[in-house]
């Protein structure tokens, strides 16, 4: 009796872990310019992580990870520095709209890397043993 509970034990650790990591949004984050390009738009979001990003008071992206939009140096740039976009984070029914500061740049390239729906283990990976010690961000490059 003991040895059988001992062999079952494994096995129902895998499966909780299993079961525990995968997801059910398996949609990747949508990342794309507004149709007027005058901001950022982020959809497909976990619907969870939207209901905690809009309990956070007056989100913005001085005190808010969420987020970070760099704007790129171009092929012709010798100063070859990546500058920081600072603005506005707006929550609404099924998006969260960044708002930089000043406009973008017609014909500059952004970095835009989120760690929204970002996650630690699938099944996959739990399955082939390619398991990573942190939450690897999303990133996409923009061009305006």
């Amino acid at each position: 009796m003991y040895s059988r509970l001992v062999k079952s034990v494994p096995v129902l650790f895998g499966i909780a872990c299993l079961m525990s990591c995968s997801s059910a949004n398996n949609k990747p984050l949508s990342v794309r310019f507004s149709s007027d390009s005058t901001a950022i738009i982020f959809s497909d979001i976990d619907p969870a992580g939207l209901g905690l990003i809009r309990n956070i008071p007056g989100v913005d992206t001085a005190h808010a990870d969420l987020i970070t939009v760099l704007e790129t140096p171009g092929d012709e740039d010798t100063t070859g520095m990546e500058h920081n976009i600072p603005g506005k984070l707006e929550v609404t029914d099924s998006t969260l709209v960044f708002r930089p500061a000043e406009s973008f740049i017609s014909g500059k390239n952004y970095l835009v890397i989120s760690y929204m729906n970002a996650q630690f283990a699938s099944t996959d990976k739990i399955i082939s043993g390619r398991l990573n010690h942190s939450v690897k961000p999303q990133q996409v490059v923009l061009k305006r």
